[in-house]
């Protein structure tokens, strides 16, 4: 069983718990962990994979035989991610230009719910930029939203002020003009996740049904194994397992992924649960649901 898995972690646990069971696991080189997406999605790549929660509702929509393991390979707060470098603020989006690095980027569908939730956005009156594609063939952009031209880079377009805010999380870059446009974004972030009762899930841990239905012991005892180990990390408190604690977040964004034009169909949580299930042939309760 080949496994890519950001976190060492979860990928140590997953492989020590299907060893355990004399099977094998082997853990692929593949930094950062979604260049691997593409070729999971596609059924040429690994049999577990941690993925973006987006890249899985699309491949879901689409009715890839992609599934969900309840884990979270990543949570985080977003509101931080929008940034400008000028006096502007998120009451200012309208009318100004937002590079994304790509429509379907996970941490874009947050913070865009956000601004139609908190703040009244209307996402059609924003001149979005994107850099490239998703992980999911057929998923394009909405027709409202442009591409930047070929070779383009965010980081760069920003910097230069071709962009009036950008949202980035990993790929910001290391500048002292820029600013969140949020005010007291980790406050508000905070708040937001106390009323919602969870912090936004970024990735999580998928397999494929293949490996589901001819594995199902070893990838039960690798699930397990990874909730142990999640639960002993210090992000813990914000990085959720089970079908329980992935209801809130994962609900959520696919409403947001809905409204923004980024699947094909919405995708419903219990589907999700369904599908896990049948494949592995337990019920919802055996994966904390």
């Amino acid at each position: 069983m080949k496994l890519v898995l950001g976190r060492d972690d979860l990928a140590e646990a997953a492989e020590a718990a299907v060893a355990a069971g004399g099977g094998q696991a082997e853990r692929l080189a593949i930094r950062p962990v979604h260049k691997a997406s593409r070729g999971f999605v596609d059924g040429n790549g690994p049999d577990v994979c941690e993925l973006a929660i987006v890249t899985l509702l699309q491949a879901v929509a689409q009715d890839r035989p992609v599934l969900l393991l309840p884990i979270t390979a990543l949570g985080r707060d977003q509101h931080q991610t929008l940034v400008t470098m000028g006096r502007l603020t998120v009451d200012d989006v309208e009318g100004r230009s937002v590079g994304v690095r790509a429509w379907s980027q996970t941490t874009g569908v947050w913070v865009r719910g956000f601004l139609t939730e908190q703040y009244g956005v209307d996402l059609r009156k924003v001149d979005w930029r994107t850099y490239e594609g998703a992980h999911v063939d057929g998923c394009e952009d909405p027709s409202w939203v442009t591409r930047a031209p070929e070779g383009s880079k965010l980081p760069a377009d920003f910097l230069d002020g071709r962009v009036d805010f950008g949202i980035m999380g990993n790929e910001l870059p290391a500048d002292d003009r820029i600013r969140t446009a949020v005010n007291d974004a980790r406050r508000v972030a905070a708040q937001w996740s106390s009323a919602t009762g969870f912090t936004p899930v970024n990735h999580v841990v998928g397999m494929t049904e293949a490996a589901a239905r001819e594995n199902s012991a070893a990838i039960l005892a690798a699930y397990d194994a990874m909730r142990k180990a999640a639960a002993a990390a210090p992000t813990a408190a914000v990085d959720p397992s089970g079908f329980a604690g992935l209801r809130g977040p994962v609900t959520r964004a696919a409403a947001y992924a809905v409204e923004q034009e980024v699947v094909a169909r919405p995708v419903d949580f219990d589907e999700l649960v369904e599908r896990t299930c049948a494949a592995l042939g337990v019920p919802a309760s055996r994966l904390g649901g």
